[in-house]
């Protein structure tokens, strides 16, 4: 219930007020399995990515928002589960396998799943370069790739304001990716680099971004 209320009538509100300008949505497959691989710009990218895809997406989400207690933490669980989060457990060494294991059931169930292969978000507006988790889930359930772009984002909540700001937003979904010609070799280092950087390359050519070839590091807490 609450992610149809997401879907049909919080989603057209947010378009309404916020108008995302979105650009090649026909390149996201109607059915099967499909991997969403996006630039990470601001916290909010996760919401304009849910709100501008025709099919309802899956994101991974800190299992520690979905166990609040009382009322205030079922309705945040709810409005987390219905824009699409999925529950992991993170911080402990099994983390990074728990979270592509969440992502692989949502894809082998025929869903759509949304990454960020840089693992954070851009500080310095540069696309970075990808962590190769995008390409085991591409590999190991034959998922499309569709690359995404998004630009904007991080005007819409300013250090300091709480509410989200218009501003010019724009989401460009990029042709999708197959990956198929590696079947039976998602196991190989050296064939996941590959793919992974194939799809950072999409990526980098529909957002337009500098690509910096070294994994992003945030600073420390407390750094500027």
């Amino acid at each position: 219930m609450i992610a149809l209320l997401v879907r049909f009538v919080l989603g057209p509100l947010v378009r309404a007020v916020y108008r995302p300008e979105v650009h090649g949505v026909e390149n996201v497959p109607p059915t099967g399995p499909v991997l969403l691989a996006a630039n990470h710009r601001a916290a909010l990218d996760t919401g304009v990515i849910t709100f501008a895809t025709p099919r309802q997406v899956k994101f991974l989400g800190k299992a520690e928002y979905f166990v609040g207690k009382g009322l205030k933490g079922k309705a945040l669980a709810g409005f987390l589960g219905g824009l699409g989060y999925v529950p992991v457990e993170r911080g402990n060494a099994q983390a990074g396998l728990a979270a592509l294991e969440a992502a692989r059931k949502v894809l082998d169930a025929g869903g759509v799943f949304a990454i960020y292969p840089e693992g954070t978000r851009s500080l310095d507006g540069r696309l970075h370069r990808g962590h190769t988790g995008v390409a085991a889930l591409a590999l190991a359930t034959g998922a499309k790739v569709v690359p995404v772009a998004l630009t904007g984002t991080e005007n819409l909540q300013p250090k300091g304001a709480k509410i989200p700001r218009p501003a010019k937003i724009a989401i460009t979904f990029g042709k999708p990716l197959d990956f198929s010609r590696y079947e039976g070799q998602d196991n190989a280092p050296a064939i996941r680099r590959s793919v992974t950087d194939e799809v950072m390359y999409a990526i980098l050519e529909i957002s337009g971004q500098e690509y910096v070839d070294t994994y992003h590091k945030r600073p420390s807490e407390g750094v500027a």
